[in-house]
């Protein structure tokens, strides 16, 4: 049967080059669509955002600014058996989930920054993390990006890919308010809604993928922090907040100091201090009289009630910081 499949593929038409380096689709900001008919819902999870690369006996893991991080999650390279002899590129999310199972961003930071092969032989035992699969870009010769979404959801779906460090979760053709409750209800981040008829657009945020969230969370860029009180005096009370505008300007968006595990506040400073600047990286040089500000090269999870109409976070949390997107890639995420 597999010689079958390769002999009709080759015959019937020549085979499309193998990708190598596919810049994630991304999603934009949004309310639920009026008529969500014409849509697929999925949930939205909590996690980095990885492309897989696959091959007979080989499997690649890049993030959504090409980093290879094959070697920080070796528990996903038994996806390739499952596979066998197809060639592969999936698009999907690398999650840690809570003893709840709900996914889990903390959980997740124990395994980001990890690269040391015996720390990540013991995390992976202590935080496992899960691919979870929800695309599919290239299949044995053919580029299917050019395909609409339904047709790359079947053809996922039909290759089966559940194992205990990766999986395939079900998606719902319209019934998006429902599960946008049901999404809140559990705790979770939100929903994302995509278009059955839409293509695969690398790296661009067309509005056929839209992300409904049932909490305000996004990354910024941390430009500066201020020392704490107390305790803290020596170490982080607030890490300074930041995000890009059109015009390549990093502007202001308040300060955090909550959400912080007694890690995070070492990781922190160790992470920090060797970016120390004197001049101020925020336009307007905006920004608390305190600050010790820093290059913007560091860019955090922060998960807040609201904004303020000039962009400011209001009861902000800090939930990691994220390896996976660029910081001049950070901008200021509003619902259209």
């Amino acid at each position: 049967l597999e010689f079958r499949r390769v002999l009709f593929r080759s015959t019937d038409r020549a085979a499309d080059p193998f990708p190598e380096s596919v810049v994630p689709m991304l999603a934009k900001l949004a309310p639920l669509p009026a008529d969500d008919g014409g849509w697929a819902t999925e949930v939205k999870w909590d996690g980095v955002r990885a492309i897989a690369y696959c091959r007979p006996g080989r499997i690649e893991l890049r993030t959504r600014n090409l980093n290879v991080v094959t070697s920080q999650y070796p528990e996903v390279r038994g996806l390739t058996r499952q596979l066998g002899a197809r060639d592969a590129v999936l698009d999907g999310e690398l999650v840690a989930f809570d003893a709840a199972g709900l996914p889990s961003f903390e959980r997740l930071q124990q395994r980001i920054h990890q690269t040391d092969a015996n720390v990540v032989r013991r995390r992976m035992k202590s935080h496992p993390v899960t691919y979870v699969l929800f695309d599919l870009l290239y299949l044995d010769g053919e580029d299917l990006t050019g395909e609409p979404y339904r047709r790359r959801r079947e053809l996922l779906e039909g290759l089966g890919l559940d194992g205990e460090s990766w999986q395939t979760p079900g998606h719902s053709v319209g019934h998006s308010e429902e599960l946008l409750a049901a999404s809140a209800a559990r705790g979770l981040e939100g929903i994302v809604v995509k278009r059955l008829d839409s293509r695969y657009a690398a790296g661009k945020r067309n509005g056929s993928w839209l992300k409904v969230k049932t909490v305000g969370r996004q990354e910024f860029v941390i430009g500066g922090w201020v020392p704490g009180e107390g305790r803290r005096r020596d170490r982080v009370g607030a890490i300074l907040l930041g995000a890009y505008d059109g015009d390549g300007d990093l502007q202001y968006a308040g300060k955090v100091g909550t959400g912080f595990s007694e890690r995070d506040l070492d990781d922190l400073l160790e992470r920090l201090r060797p970016l120390a600047r004197k001049s101020n990286p925020f336009a307007a040089r905006r920004g608390p009289r305190n600050a010790k500000f820093v290059e913007p090269e560091l860019v955090a999870e922060i998960e807040f009630r609201e904004l303020t109409r000039e962009g400011a976070v209001r009861h902000g949390s800090f939930k990691g910081l994220r390896e996976d997107k660029p910081p001049l890639e950070v901008r200021l995420e509003r619902s259209v």
